[in-house]
């Protein structure tokens, strides 16, 4: 039997569902690769951002050589398991960048995030005070099938983890890539290049596809994500 080269371990975002990587995993297998999606706690008000670094760990076992991959808010607690696992790259999706004593919550003014979403939806020609539409902001580019089975599937989100200041005093040492959504509308492409610029010193490197594109282009994602 033939050992896989590189082990994918998968963080989600925020509800946390490891359901979320379903169309990703049999790509990155096709390629050779083993692949682990992680389910958080998301809907434990009890855990934090410790807790979330604690499920990464659990759910890597024995698998050594990671690719430690971070969706979304997965940026803020991937980074916390590096120093735990055999971690030999950690790849943002589209992800939150914290700063060392920066909480979740704060990360939005921190970065400028709404006024980046906001002038997106004016260029896109669309309103920017509409109400909160899901599908309008997540599944835009998402087949329609899958859209209503994510609706489904839809789990909540505790405010916990975003309320407590990012532990860490520097970013891990680990060789980091950002990938960023060329149609993501949550987190503009021009916004997530400038912020890896300014916190990492790093060039995002644009992918097809909007915030959620591990269900929108599984198969060109893996593609960069192997490389």
């Amino acid at each position: 039997m033939t050992t896989p080269d590189r082990t994918y371990l998968l963080v989600p975002g925020a509800g946390g569902s490891a359901w979320y990587w379903h169309r990703l995993v049999p790509e990155l297998r096709r390629r050779g690769h083993e692949a682990i999606a992680v389910e958080l706690p998301a809907a434990d008000d009890q855990a934090g951002l410790r807790e979330y670094a604690d499920t990464i760990v659990a759910a890597a076992g024995d698998h050594e050589r990671l690719v430690l991959v971070a969706q979304s808010m997965g940026g803020l607690s991937a980074p916390l398991a590096c120093d735990r696992l055999d971690v030999t790259e950690l790849i943002l999706v589209n992800a939150m960048i914290p700063a060392p004593g920066e909480t979740g919550g704060d990360w939005w003014g921190g970065t400028g995030q709404e006024q980046a979403q906001r002038e997106l939806a004016e260029r896109e020609g669309r309103a920017p005070d509409a109400p909160f539409d899901p599908r309008v902001m997540f599944f835009h580019d998402v087949p329609a099938e899958v859209t209503e089975q994510a609706m489904a599937v839809e789990t909540p989100q505790s405010g916990t983890p975003f309320g407590e200041p990012w532990p860490l005093a520097a970013w891990p040492a680990v060789p980091t890539r950002v990938l960023s959504g060329e149609q993501d509308r949550l987190f503009p492409a021009a916004f997530q290049a400038r912020i890896a610029r300014e916190r990492l010193g790093l060039a995002a490197e644009p992918v097809p596809g909007g915030h959620l594109v591990a269900l929108s282009r599984p198969a060109e994602l893996a593609a960069r994500l192997v490389g």
